[in-house]
C-alpha cells in the first residue's frame, strides 16, 4: 500500500465513529499534493445532503481525532465538504448508487468510433470490475432507446454525475 493509501485508510478509520454518531456517511477520503501543500480531504454525505454545520461539526471532531492519533507525520491542510452535485464516482459503491442516473465519462485515450471522441454522457446502466456501460441519447419517455456503449475501466480517466441545468 502506498503512503497516500495508508494515510487515507488511517484517516477514514478515525472518521468512521465520528460520522456514524451524526448519521452521516463517508463519501470519500483523499490525501493529495497540490502545489507545495498536502491536503487531507474528507467528503461526507447524507440522504438529504450535508450543510455547512455538518461539515463544521465533522471537521472539528475529525481534527481532534487526527491530533490525538497523529497518523500523518507530514504537514497538511484538512478540508471537510460535500462531494458536490457533479461528484466523481471513484468507488464501486458510488457507481452502484448512481445506476439509472446521467453520468459523464472521460477517457484517457480517444475511441475511433465517433471521430476520436474522449468524452461521453448517458445513463449509467451497469458496471463490473472491467467495464462501465452507459446508454447515450435515451429519450425520457423511452428509456430503452439510445445507444448502449461500454468502456474498459482501465481506459476511464473520470466518471462523474452529469449536471443538468
Amino acid at each position: 500500500m502506498s503512503k497516500r493509501e495508508t494515510y487515507e485508510a488511517k484517516a477514514e478509520e478515525l472518521l468512521v465513529p465520528i460520522v456514524e454518531k451524526l448519521g452521516i456517511e463517508i463519501y470519500d477520503v483523499e490525501y493529495v499534493k497540490e502545489g507545495s501543500d498536502y491536503y487531507l480531504r474528507a467528503y461526507i454525505d447524507k440522504p438529504e445532503g450535508v450543510n455547512i454545520n455538518d461539515c463544521e461539526t465533522v471537521s472539528r471532531a475529525f481534527s481532534d481525532a487526527l491530533d490525538a492519533a497523529d497518523p500523518i507525520p507530514d504537514a497538511y491542510i484538512l478540508e471537510v465538504s460535500s462531494p458536490g452535485l457533479g461528484r466523481t464516482l471513484k468507488k464501486d459503491r458510488h457507481l452502484q448508487k448512481s445506476i439509472g442516473l446521467e453520468v459523464e465519462v472521460k477517457l484517457f485515450k480517444a475511441v475511433e468510433e465517433k471521430g476520436k471522441q474522449k468524452e461521453f454522457s448517458g445513463i449509467l446502466e451497469s458496471f463490473d470490475e472491467k467495464t462501465i456501460t452507459i446508454r447515450e441519447g435515451a429519450e425520457e419517455d423511452n428509456p430503452e432507446s439510445g445507444t448502449v456503449r461500454s468502456f474498459e475501466r482501465s481506459n476511464v480517466a473520470l466518471i462523474r454525475l452529469a449536471l443538468d441545468f
